[in-house]
This record gives C-alpha cells, sequence and structure tokens, in this order.
C-alpha cells in the first residue's frame, strides 16, 4: 500500500518521539534543579569531607530511613552515578526529618559538616523528592584489601555475603549493639591464637540498631533466642556510619544469627576421681551499694545465679576470687545456699588466715565427703601482693595422693594510679604488667615449696603473657592448653576479644594426673542483660541459672589421685 507525505510524516515523527523516549529511559532522572556538587565530592578521599562547612546541594537516592525521633533522625542517599574513585564515597548522612522514602530521588542543600568523624549534611534547608530510583548495595567483604578502610563505603549500602561471628554482646541490651568478625570469634593478640590487634581490628564490624536510645524496649536479636557470642549471620545488610570512633552498620534488612555456640548446660566431662574448680564470683558481697548487688532484691538473684553455676559445676574443690572480704561472712552465705541446694553439709570452706586488706579476697570451699585438709592453711605476707594467695594442702577422704591449691587472684590491668614500669608498655599487656609478674615469681616460689602444687585462679594475664610465662618457666603445667582446643579456650571476652584469664597450672608431678580439663561457657558469650542487676536489665530476660552468674566462665579440671 502506497503511503502519503503525511503518513509518511506521521511515521517519522512516532519513531523519533519513541527514539526520544527510550533514550530518556535509558538516562538518570534528574531533578529539576542540578545538584552542585555529587556525594562523592562531598565525602572526599580522606577522613573529613574537603568540603566541611560549606553549603552544598547533592542528588541521590535514599537508601536507608531512620527518621523516627527514638532514630537517628535522618535517612542516607545514594548517589546513582558514581564517580571511577573507588576511594571515595558514594553515600552520605542527611539529618533531617523531612519526610522521604526508601526509593525516592532527593535533591538535598545543607551544609557539610564533620559529627563525630561522620560526614553529614546538617542543619539541611531543602529536601525536594523529585523521582525514584534504585540503589543496589555493594558488595563487600572483611578484612577489605589492601589494608583498606571502610571510609570509603561511609554511608553507602552494603551486604557482606560471608559468615560473620558475634564476637562480642556486651552493648546489646544497652544501645542494641552486636559487634561481628570474619573468620570466627577474635581473640586477644596476647593469648597466644596468632592474632594481632591490627588483624583483629581489620577483621570485625560493629552493627547496631539504628538508634541512638539508651535501653531500647526491644533488644534486637532476643526472639526467639537471646544472642550469645560465637552465633554467626550471612549476607548482613545496612548502610555504614560513623560513631565514637569507629565504623558501624545500620541495617536495613533483619540479621538471623545462627545457633551455632549454643548454651552448654553442663561442663564437659573431665573424668578423675576429684574434681577441682576456679570461679571469679563477679563480686559476690553480702554487704549491699559496695561493689556487688545493690538491694536485697539483686542480692538474691545473684546468689541465686551463684549458686546454679557451683551446683553445676559440682566440684570438690573450688578456688573463688571476688568473695568480699568480711571475713567468712561472705563466703559462709554461699556456702549455705549453695548446701540447701545440693544436701546439708556437701560444701564447707577454708578459713583465709591472711586475706589482707582488699575489699575482696580469695577463697576455697570443699566437699569434706571427698577431701581432707592436710595441714593448715597459709598464705603470704609479701607485700607484692594486693590480695594474698590461699595454699592449703588436701588429701583424697578415701586415701590417694596429695595435692596443695593455691588460689590466686592477681592485680588487675586497669591503669589507676600505675607508676614506673607499671605503666601500660605498649606491648598489649597493658598496665601493672611488672606487679604481675613479681606476683607469679613469688607464687612459683610458693609452689617449689608444697607437694604437687595446683595453681589456679584469675591471673589478670592472658596465656601469652608474661605472668603466665613466669609460672610455667617455673615448671608449672597449664592444663586448658593440654585438654581444651583453642577456639574454645577463653574465659572473658573484653572489647570484643576473647581470651583466657582464668588459669589451672599443675606442677610436673600432678599434671600427670589431669584426666580432663574444660572452661564452661556460661559466661563470658552471654549478654548482660541476662544477670542479677536490675537497672538497665528487662526483668522477662533474668533467669535463676548459671548463666551470667558472673563475668568469667569457670574452668574445671579432673584429677586421679587413687
Amino acid at each position: 500500500m502506497r503511503r502519503t507525505a503525511a503518513a509518511v510524516a506521521t511515521v517519522l515523527t512516532a519513531g523519533l518521539a519513541a527514539g526520544v523516549q527510550q533514550a530518556a529511559a535509558a538516562e538518570p532522572p534528574t531533578c529539576g534543579t542540578p545538584a552542585d556538587h555529587q556525594i562523592a565530592e562531598v565525602q572526599g578521599s580522606g577522613n573529613a569531607s574537603p568540603l566541611n562547612g560549606q553549603t552544598v546541594r547533592v542528588e541521590g537516592v535514599v537508601t536507608a530511613d531512620f527518621q523516627r525521633s527514638d532514630q537517628l533522625k535522618g535517612f542516607f542517599v545514594q548517589d546513582p552515578t558514581p564517580d571511577a574513585d573507588p576511594g571515595t564515597s558514594d553515600g552520605l548522612f542527611v539529618y533531617s526529618t523531612k519526610e522521604v522514602a526508601i526509593g525516592d530521588r532527593v535533591l538535598v542543600a545543607g551544609k557539610a559538616v564533620e559529627y563525630n568523624g561522620l560526614t553529614e549534611l546538617s542543619p539541611v534547608s531543602a529536601v525536594d523528592v523529585c523521582g525514584t530510583g534504585r540503589i543496589a548495595p555493594a558488595a563487600v567483604r572483611l578484612p577489605l584489601k589492601g589494608g583498606a578502610t571502610l571510609e570509603r563505603y561511609e554511608g553507602m549500602l552494603l551486604r557482606f555475603g560471608q559468615r560473620l561471628t558475634a564476637t562480642e554482646t556486651y552493648q546489646l541490651g544497652r544501645y542494641g549493639q552486636v559487634t561481628v568478625s570474619a573468620g570466627g570469634r577474635l581473640f586477644q593478640p596476647t593469648d597466644g591464637h596468632g592474632s594481632t590487634q591490627a588483624r583483629n581490628d581489620a577483621r570485625k564490624l560493629l552493627v547496631d540498631d539504628g538508634s541512638n536510645v539508651q535501653n531500647p524496649e526491644t533488644i534486637p536479636y532476643t526472639d526467639p533466642r537471646v544472642l550469645r557470642s560465637g552465633d554467626s549471620t550471612t549476607g548482613l545488610t545496612g548502610v555504614l556510619t560513623y560513631q565514637f570512633g569507629g565504623y558501624a552498620l545500620q541495617p536495613t534488612k533483619p540479621a538471623h544469627f545462627a545457633n551455632e555456640n549454643p548454651a552448654p548446660e553442663r561442663p564437659e566431662h573431665v573424668g578423675g576421681d576429684v574434681r577441682v574448680a576456679s570461679f571469679n564470683t563477679l563480686n559476690w558481697f553480702t554487704t549491699l551499694n559496695k561493689r556487688g548487688a545493690n538491694t536485697a532484691e539483686e542480692q538474691e538473684r545473684q546468689l541465686t545465679k551463684l549458686t546454679a553455676a557451683l551446683k553445676g559445676l559440682n566440684a570438690d574443690v573450688v578456688g573463688l576470687m571476688e568473695v568480699e572480704n568480711n571475713g567468712d561472712t561472705a563466703v559462709k552465705a554461699l556456702v549455705d545456699r549453695l548446701n540447701q541446694a545440693v544436701g546439708a553439709g556437701t560444701y564447707t570452706w577454708v578459713r583465709h588466715p591472711y586475706p589482707g586488706t582488699d575489699e575482696i579476697h580469695v577463697a576455697l570451699i570443699y566437699k569434706p565427703a571427698k577431701v581432707t585438709p592436710a595441714g593448715a592453711a597459709r598464705s603470704s605476707q609479701d607485700p607484692i601482693f594486693d590480695r594474698p594467695p590461699l595454699v592449703q594442702a588436701f588429701r583424697p577422704r578415701r586415701g590417694g595422693t596429695e595435692f596443695t591449691m593455691v588460689v590466686n587472684h592477681f592485680k588487675s590491668k586497669g591503669c589507676g594510679g600505675a607508676t614506673g614500669p607499671d605503666q601500660d608498655q605498649g606491648d598489649g599487656q597493658s598496665c601493672y604488667n611488672a606487679r604481675r609478674v613479681a606476683q607469679a615469681k613469688a607464687i612459683g616460689a610458693i609452689a617449689a615449696g608444697v607437694r604437687n602444687p595446683l595453681v589456679v585462679g584469675d591471673l589478670n594475664a592472658y596465656t601469652a603473657e608474661d605472668p603466665v610465662k613466669e609460672l610455667t618457666g617455673a615448671g608449672l603445667v597449664g592444663q586448658t592448653q593440654r585438654f581444651v582446643r583453642p577456639d574454645r579456650r577463653y574465659s572473658y571476652v573484653f572489647d570484643g576479644q576473647s581470651g583466657e584469664l582464668d588459669h589451672a597450672l599443675a606442677g610436673k608431678g600432678l599434671s600427670r594426673r589431669v584426666t580432663g580439663a574444660t572452661i564452661w561457657h556460661i559466661n563470658s558469650d552471654e549478654p548482660v542483660f541476662l544477670d542479677y542487676n536490675t537497672e538497665y536489665n528487662p526483668p522477662r530476660f533474668y533467669r535463676p541459672d548459671a548463666f551470667r552468674s558472673s563475668d568469667h566462665d569457670p574452668v574445671l579440671l579432673g584429677l586421679n589421685l587413687r
């Protein structure tokens, strides 16, 4: 069929219009007023914005919305047309409650500022919604290659496809935060696991809840069960922010943690005919409003949990740390409650002959039906000890080899009052390492003068630190190194890193009689809000069980003494 000139013109016009529409669809839409800067220019390639203090106008797509009054009071935008520089971030936080939705294309005008290390726009003078868009999360894997930092991703939408392990839950109840790490949990660099602080820092990431509220009514990752350190997640997705001196991910999708570290209802089997334990009680005080419970209710809750832990250990001899130094009052109260749970007269205690003047002291309880004290208890008046040791020999009730408990609590790593060689030497061992080494030398001398020594306690030193080396150099043998596999060899978590502060070292002769050793992980992996305190802890989480009875895990050994 022949077409008229008018018909041909109509077809050409329609085709041209369609072509224009296709070209327009292929190009990213823009807001009516052009941006005067790309987001990457605002972020820059350094830690601070090169435009800090200047008013800018940027265009981007909303990737995360945290505008509520109980949240961050702002939203994140990201440039759908990023620059070619991988060192500059294409995302930005906008401190504004102007209503927007994820996927909105917006034009934002505001002052570029650095707020606690985060580049953001604040105050904001205008937010105009002018379309929609979509931003796919950037795939990121920890640790970043080539020593790069997360600064290049600040404000951007990210997805971590790898398995990330919860390595600390300390701030979970207070701030809704959990620290995760690549390659499994993090260990203290001085604990002998081959890690360094730099490698640990490159492997970890703080995960927040998009809120500045303390003690949130809904604690993340507690339904249907409470998150434990050691649990893991895959596909973590959110926007990256910077707060309190570090990077943090604000999830945009719920993170689901697999139960890879289930709570151990009982300690692993250690064998032997005599069981010996060491346990830091985290300030068991019968005097209120000191270092332990503040109220009678808290004290009852604490006593209930400690009793459950000691009952679960079912040890014949237990060295205790952080018991109130008020004569026999605190230790007797603990023994009395324990005997109510396991049977009258099951346990008794050794009176400390020289407990020192510190608010806390070490204690020793035992089952008289299983072991008998051999001779009087001893201690040391050496002024090097802040909390003098308790030394007591025992014989199995039914006959067998005598052994000697040496219960310790070395000087802590806190730096208050540290001078000279006790100051932090920058070697990862923190303050008062020189004091702890001197204490270890004194304990080594004590151990050399008794039969079959078993040195136990909170040494406030990790396995590869000088005080522990001093003890092993004196001929004592660490038992958890013999029987506990490396990934389970920890008793305490500090700053997201696990380590072994609680030790059990035997003389060589006694070491041959150790049938097993374990660390019962009932405390260090548990969130703080499960403990006995009533402040900040939602009441629905308290259980009268052993979990979070302290902040240290107890150590348990089996001895074959017949």
